[in-house]
């Protein structure tokens, strides 16, 4: 081989590794808290429109069946990452000191709780003390009846009784009267009283956020793991997601297409509803846009931590620093996502 042919051909080898290298891609599970349904899109823009793999990552996202389900399974390194509540993950935390590979949480997207207490107006309840005295139900893992006590120590409410049910039965029971009320995601349980036939109009919804109780709501979690061997990784996720959400905030109707794709059964109409009340009750909302999106206040998410403990009966106290890890956050421009306030 003479020296032009060796040096072409070493040139043309570096080249390739190159070009391999820069479309390696980081493989990533990542699960959803629930099913696939209006606010999944957030996640599933940026992985349609290719931002994570522009990002350098491969990432598959599951539908989920609960945020403890979620926790539990980037915990045992099933999943790199996941959606879920915060309550959820503190929870964990303080049930399970020892455990190994304990996940914490990077960006905050739901930034107010969607929990909510929702009642029809024909049962004469419209505001919280009219719960005094009252059956309530809710499925006993549902994360607006586990933080009920402090719902119910900022307004004063005592003497209420509980009924369990599946999800499924949840709304329905309320419809025929077995209950007074229900807790539940606000957006979530809204349009399924609408599908069972109540008018909008003729239900009541009392926000946990807008009743003294100032909880923090889904973020995204990662497991330690992965943030110790690749947190480059982690924060290209994050940049790559926040893309994508910004993309879903501005039309909120056009993303809901990813949503099809991945569930083709769904009402279009009633998902992209339910996406937008999720923007604007707790993505977009005057909290989030106090604090920045993504990010969390320490002092409410210390009081946070010990509001749960208690409302939880965890086996130990809280630790909010074992909680959160902001430091792989995209950049204050990066985060600058959240559309105008409606006025």
């Amino acid at each position: 081989m003479n020296k032009r042919h060796f040096l072409q051909t070493t040139a043309a080898l570096a080249a390739a590794a190159a070009f391999g290298g820069a479309h390696a891609q980081t493989a990533l599970k990542f699960q959803l808290d629930w099913r696939f349904e209006g606010p999944a899109a957030l996640f599933l823009q940026p992985a349609a429109k290719g931002y994570f793999k522009a990002a350098g990552l491969d990432v598959t996202i599951d539908s989920g069946n609960g945020s403890g389900g979620t926790v539990t399974r980037v915990a045992s390194g099933t999943y790199d990452l996941g959606f879920a509540d915060m309550a959820a993950l503190m929870e964990f935390h303080a049930n399970n000191p020892d455990a190994p590979n304990t996940p914490v949480a990077v960006m905050m997207v739901y930034n107010n709780t969607p929990a909510a207490v929702l009642a029809l107006k024909k049962s004469g309840i419209t505001r919280p003390t009219d719960l005094n005295g009252k059956k309530l139900g809710a499925p006993v893992f549902d994360a607006g009846r586990k933080a009920f006590p402090i719902f119910q120590k900022a307004n004063a409410v005592s003497n209420v009784t509980w009924t369990s049910m599946d999800p499924p039965l949840r709304e329905t029971m309320l419809v025929r009267g077995d209950i007074d009320a229900i807790t539940g995601f606000g957006f979530t349980s809204l349009l399924n009283l609408e599908a069972r036939g109540v008018k909008a109009e003729d239900v009541v919804v009392m926000p946990y956020a807008d009743n003294g109780v100032k909880l923090y709501g889904n973020a995204i979690i990662a497991s330690p793991k992965l943030i110790k061997e690749n947190p480059a990784a982690v924060k290209a996720f994050l940049s790559a997601f926040a893309k994508g959400a910004k993309e879903v905030m501005a039309d909120p109707a056009g993303s809901i297409a990813t949503v099809k794709a991945r569930d083709g059964i769904i009402n279009v109409a009633l998902e992209t509803r339910r996406l937008q009340l999720a923007i604007d009750s707790v993505v977009a909302s005057p909290d989030a846009r106090k604090e920045g999106f993504g990010q969390v206040n320490p002092g409410r998410l210390s009081l946070m931590a010990s509001q749960v403990s208690d409302a939880y009966a965890t086996k130990t106290r809280i630790n909010p620093a074992a909680i959160w890890d902001g430091s792989m956050l995209p950049s204050a421009a990066e985060l600058n996502i959240l559309p105008a306030a409606k006025k």
